[in-house]
């Protein structure tokens, strides 16, 4: 027995070795050119210099979004943000009259039923490690409801003195080498998503005082400390043996800021690249990207095909052997292996939707790339701007006058692609100001910023435009759904009267599925704690041909009617909203009714929503 026993611990401990351990660095607004090894003259980053020269420096990766929450999402998920429905930073940009649209309500945190990378690796015999910023939810949508074993998250700024920096960088990362060398002894997932150099900027001031002569020498001291950090996860690996089966990986969630909006700032400029963080121009949607994966990536490897954020979950997955094929629905995603084993990978189309205002004076855009070109569609009047990236990667040149059957087509695509993910849409604002639009969005646009020699320069000729973007949200609050309020109706909890529908479990279809019979149905029984209206949201996916049936939604008296749409997938979910039905407090049910069924099947369905309409 004791043999038996021995033979089992060593092929536990072979197969365990055949996975490597994986520690992702996540800056937080770090610009596409703020490292040494991304050409910035002014900026100190030994280390990860020597990471890119270790492995494979990528000059063309974008972020899921230019802004927080929704590139983090994605990157946790593996899924665009504009499927998720979390497309601007928690809590988002109040409303205000100098806006033409309104924004959607998005999700107020990334919802439970979305399945995580550290969730997948926890059940691939993963220990899984978060040290510092989440903003994906609070109380309840934590990283320990979504997968993460580890969870440390210290004060996103602190006070910079010998042991710390101005954003909690050593005390993230001696919790991370206090993880690794816990668990250095099996396959872990150590991510370590730092607040720098996210606003309010603060560095050492030695470190300040070092870089005087850069750009912005408190924002150069904080990268500086960031560097450092990596540093010292670089080595903790190395003195433990572990360097050649761990998959390193450092990025950013969105473009570095490179407008004035705190004290400090502009933090940084991105050129030769337009704009920055909140910007769909590229400036705002491309991240330093550096992967060092021994026996993967050979050394000094630099790859210029474009690739998107939303790849790494693939790319973890198949690095820990998950197969997507058999354990999850299809992701927005596609592994990078290839490129970084130094092959070819297929030509993508990149999609992007953007439905708000940001706090750095943009305005709600689409965008796609299709080879060298890019389309960047204007919500506010449907205009669309189009760039030849491999000659005017400053997107200066607008090519839209010259090719109006080019930019159609590509604005068809864009169209089309934000109906098959479930795109939220905009709606006009009753109270526009036009005045007030001009002031901040015509008079001055911040996309057109070229920087002076110096932060405090640029800074000067934007104070008034500053004070007049924060005062028009005043008394106004951001639409998104609260942790609390709406209500949540998810399969599991469904009364089924089927023949053949059924509760698919969990951890990935999750749905009711097997819908192959019209006369299937389900409802659930439930408490309105508060009366009123309440919008009816469904998250449904469909198999490619199987679209088309009607489904009546019973609730309150009323019956909301839809069509199920083809997503290509039935695990590839989309949410939308249905209807308003107005509810009393007490009781109620909701029964979801197919009508009819042209194709093989109805539908797959995850969850009803009821939020309430403010």
């Amino acid at each position: 027995m004791r043999y038996i026993l021995s033979l089992l611990f060593l092929a536990f401990t072979l197969h365990a070795a055949e996975k490597p351990n994986i520690i992702f660095v996540f800056a937080d607004d770090l610009g596409i050119n703020d490292l040494a090894c991304y050409g910035r003259k002014d900026h100190h980053t030994p280390n990860l210099d020597k990471l890119a020269a270790e492995g494979m420096r990528f000059t063309c990766a974008y972020c899921a979004q230019s802004i927080c929450s929704p590139s983090r999402a994605a990157v946790m998920t593996g899924k665009h943000p504009a499927r998720l429905h979390l497309t601007t930073f928690l809590p988002g940009r109040p409303d205000a009259p100098s806006q033409k649209l309104l924004h959607p309500r998005i999700e107020g945190q990334l919802p439970l039923e979305e399945v995580t990378i550290a969730e997948l690796l926890h059940d691939a015999g993963y220990a899984t490690g978060m040290f510092g910023k989440w903003h994906l939810g609070g109380n309840g949508f934590g990283p320990k409801e979504q997968g993460f074993d580890t969870v440390v998250m210290p004060q996103m700024n602190t006070k910079p003195g010998a042991d710390e920096g101005g954003k909690g960088e050593y005390e993230i990362t001696a919790a991370a080498e206090k993880f690794i060398e816990e668990n250095k002894a099996r396959p872990f997932f150590c991510y370590v998503p730092h607040n720098t150099p996210h606003i309010p900027l603060g560095a050492k001031a030695d470190l300040t005082a070092k870089n005087k002569d850069a750009f912005n020498p408190t924002y150069a001291a904080m990268i500086e400390t960031l560097d450092d950090c990596v540093g010292r996860l670089m080595q903790k690996v190395e003195s433990l043996g572990l360097s050649e089966r761990t998959l390193f990986v450092f990025t950013s969630d969105n473009g570095g800021l490179h407008i004035l909006e705190a004290p400090g700032t502009p933090a940084t400029h991105n050129s030769p690249f337009r704009a920055g963080k909140g910007f769909l121009y590229e400036g705002g949607l491309r991240e330093p990207l550096i992967v060092r994966w021994p026996g993967v990536t050979k050394a000094g490897g630099v790859c210029e095909t474009p690739v998107v954020l939303t790849d790494l979950m693939p790319t973890f997955m198949d690095a820990a052997g998950i197969d997507p094929g058999k354990t999850t629905g299809p992701l927005d995603g596609a592994s990078l292996t290839k490129l970084l084993r130094g092959e070819n990978q297929r030509a993508r189309t990149m999609f992007w939707h953007f439905p708000h205002y940001t706090n750095q004076g943009s305005r709600p855009a689409g965008a796609m790339r299709e080879g060298d070109l890019k389309m960047i569609e204007d919500y506010e009047t449907g205009r669309a701007q189009l760039f030849d990236l491999s000659k005017d990667a400053g997107e200066t040149n607008n090519l839209a006058a010259q090719e109006p059957e080019r930019v159609a087509a590509m604005q068809g695509k864009l169209k089309a692609w934000r109906a098959s993910v479930g795109a939220q849409e905009m709606e006009p604002n009753p109270d526009f100001n036009p005045a007030l639009h001009k002031t901040l969005y015509e008079d001055m646009d911040s996309s057109l910023l070229k920087p002076d020699a110096t932060a405090a320069l640029t800074a000067a000729k934007w104070n008034e435009w500053r004070t007049a973007m924060n005062s028009v949200t005043d008394g106004h609050k951001p639409r998104l759904t609260p942790t609390s309020g709406d209500i949540r109706l998810h399969a599991k909890d469904a009364h089924v009267h089927a023949k053949t529908m059924r509760y698919e479990d969990p951890p990935f279809k999750n749905v009711l599925g097997f819908w192959v019979k019209a006369e299937d149905w389900a409802d659930w029984e439930f408490d309105v704690k508060t009366s009123g209206k309440y919008e009816v949201e469904i998250q449904q996916g469909c198999g490619k041909g199987s679209g088309g049936a009607e489904v009546a939604v019973e609730i309150g008296g009323s019956t909301l009617k839809f069509i199920v749409q083809d997503t290509g997938h039935f695990q590839n979910m989309i949410q939308r909203t249905i209807g308003v039905v107005e509810l009393p407090a007490g009781k109620a049910t909701l029964a979801v009714k197919p009508q009819t069924k042209p194709g093989a099947a109805v539908m797959d369905l995850r969850r009803v929503v009821l939020r309430p309409v403010q």
